[in-house]
């Protein structure tokens, strides 16, 4: 009977640290279970060079989503990027989406910023305003040879 009651006091406390550790890998993972709390935006972009998949979108310096996508319209020849968005984040019509870099030689990532426009965008609305990303090699160049004025 003693035995027993052990082997079931073990197997609790396992069964509880399996539980512990499956939350926590979720929480850390940032895993939604039950339902998201983000919603998607569209961006059309000229350049999303250096920009990866997973990349975080910020407000203020504060990181407010993620790319989920990035694709090429072949029609337009310009880049789609689709952003998720926390759920508690309102944006007007007129939010200017830019691709910055983090530090001098840093990782992409898209920075948004709220116009004063009153009306929202809507789950898969497309964000009109975009700035890509500045290339550092092309200004280089241009000082190096003498074209900056162009």
């Amino acid at each position: 009977m003693k035995q027993s009651s052990v082997e079931l006091g073990v197997g609790v406390f396992v069964l509880l640290g399996i539980i512990c550790v499956g939350y926590l890998t979720l929480r850390l993972g940032e895993i939604e279970v039950l339902g998201d709390k983000y919603y998607q935006l569209n961006a059309r972009f000229k350049s999303v060079s250096g920009l990866k998949v997973g990349a975080q979108v910020e407000i203020a310096g504060v990181q407010v989503g993620q790319v989920e996508s990035i694709a090429l319209d072949p029609k337009d020849q310009v880049a789609m990027v689709r952003l998720k968005v926390k759920a508690v984040i309102v944006l007007g019509d007129d939010v200017i989406a830019s691709v910055k870099t983090a530090g001098l030689l840093g990782d992409k990532y898209i920075l948004l910023s709220p116009g004063g426009s009153g009306k929202l965008l809507k789950p898969g609305d497309m964000i009109i305003e975009t700035e890509p990303a500045l290339d550092i090699e092309a200004l280089i160049s241009k000082y190096a040879f003498g074209k900056v004025n162009e």
